[in-house]
């Protein structure tokens, strides 16, 4: 029976396993480190461990880092167990999986411990208290008992935390890379929110999501890149050629170039391609959580190219497409919150947006939900004109950071990716505006250039003088 009292029962690995999770997970061991008993432990060196990280954590608010770790094991007076806690602190990194199910087991476990005590004082408050303090006592020690692995962030305090709501460091941003959507959304995405780039299909959806992946890898930024429609080799190129200016399809004439500028990179980037209608977010949360573990890759941007091409991991059978794309963009929002990762992704807008100036929420297709649950959507409008003249409209459909119902004039390069937007007032914006005002005079120089090539001799005085 004294083995159900404690974490033998789970064996071994599941013990070096919570450890680990102790040491990784500073969420989890805020929830449990209250309760997380070293009696729980038969073995020495486990005991140990955990009783050095409940201290360090209640002392500095976080988990020992492996530096801290390693100061206090040579701390250690008894050589014999400094030698166990090494060879136990070792073998908590051979195997980090399943790391979900030992947490929930341990959470369990200390509540049913917890439980336990609260019945035993239960009854001792039964023998040795007063009859009209009874019931009160005993609530409140079983209330207790149930506070077990519960979240203990209780939220913002209000009138505590005033400080922190002034300060910059409470919202880390990830620059678009664009001044003028940056200055609006008051520096950038931060962690936890989801913007969303709509425009109809070819416009350029990928290219904006491109756009903004190169300029956090440019700032020393981490970036995962997930594609559902375009392979990871094709996405690779167009961050070559976006990085670059070169176009894709002279790449090959440049790698000398093209390496160099790719050696100048500080951040780092990974690329994964799921066959479209393939891949949940759980799929996508797995590989995060792997790309963590196995590569000590954090990503601080995740860019998801694009959401509407994602499977839904919820009962969908006889679901309107417009309710699974909502259960799509909510645990996608749910996921940047639980990862604390902006996560920029695209969507489609409707057929009918081809050849409209400014693409308006009544023009995303298939769900208004999807305007509703991202913190910042920004329409891309590029019309049969705009195609030609290299030119387009960035519309700041709903920003919840600051002003929307805004629109940018911008240049835009589809050969290479290269995106500026300008506020409309300044000498550039007025130029390109101006240049989308006739952009039927460009069709039509460009018609009479091509013609002239073709049909030179059209050119001639037909009095037959040149």
């Amino acid at each position: 029976m004294a083995e159900l009292n404690n974490f033998s029962r789970f064996g071994n690995t599941f013990q070096t396993k919570l450890i680990y999770c102790l040491l990784h997970d500073v969420k989890f061991t805020e929830q449990i480190v209250e309760y997380l008993d070293t009696k729980y432990f038969e073995n020495e060196s486990f005991a140990w461990s955990v009783d050095m990280i409940k201290t360090h954590f209640v002392k500095y608010n976080n988990p020992p880092t492996l530096e801290a770790v390693a100061v206090y094991v040579k701390e250690i007076p008894n050589d014999m167990l400094k030698v166990t806690v090494k060879d136990a602190l070792r073998d908590i990194f051979k195997d980090t999986t399943d790391l979900d199910f030992v947490k929930d087991r341990t959470i369990e476990f200390c509540q049913v411990q917890a439980l336990k005590s609260a019945v035993m004082d239960s009854v001792n408050i039964l023998q040795s208290t007063e009859v009209n303090k009874i019931v009160p006592k005993i609530k409140r020690t079983m209330d207790l008992a149930f506070t077990v692995g519960l979240d203990s962030d209780v939220g913002h305090i209000y009138t505590e935390m005033f400080e922190q709501r002034i300060s910059e460091s409470s919202r880390k941003t990830v620059k678009t890379g664009w001044s003028v959507i940056d200055n609006l959304m008051a520096g950038g995405l931060g962690p936890g929110e989801l913007g969303v780039i709509v425009a109809p299909a070819g416009i350029g959806k990928s290219w904006a999501l491109v756009s903004m992946a190169a300029t956090a890898l440019k700032n020393g930024l981490n970036v995962i890149y997930y594609t559902m429609e375009l392979s990871d080799t094709y996405v690779g190129l167009r961050f070559d050629s976006h990085l670059t200016s070169i176009p894709s399809q002279n790449l090959k004439f440049h790698k000398e170039e093209v390496e160099e500028r790719l050696s100048e990179i500080t951040g780092n980037l990974i690329i994964k391609y799921y066959p479209t209608k393939t891949a949940t977010l759980q799929t996508i949360k797995n590989h995060i959580e792997k790309s963590m573990k196995i590569k000590q890759f954090k990503p601080d941007l995740v860019c998801v190219d694009y959401a509407d091409l994602l499977a839904y991991g919820g009962i969908s059978k006889n679901m309107e497409e417009r309710f699974v794309l909502k259960g799509i963009y909510d645990e996608l929002r749910g996921l940047a919150g639980e990862l604390q990762i902006p996560i920029w992704t695209a969507s489609q807008a409707n057929r009918s947006a081809v050849e409209t100036d400014v693409i308006a929420a009544d023009k995303v297709s298939e769900a208004y939900f999807k305007v509703m649950i991202a913190d910042c959507v920004i329409s891309l409008s590029r019309k049969i004109t705009d195609k030609v003249s290299g030119t387009a409209r960035f519309h700041v459909m709903k920003n919840r950071f600051g002003r929307d119902g805004v629109t940018f004039p911008s240049k835009f390069n589809a050969s290479n990716g290269q995106i500026e937007i300008f506020e409309e007032k300044s000498f550039s914006g007025k130029e390109v505006s101006h240049k989308m005002e006739n952009g039927n005079d460009v069709i039509r120089d460009l018609l009479n250039k091509k013609h002239q090539e073709l049909y030179p001799e059209d050119d001639k005085d037909k009095s037959g003088f040149e």
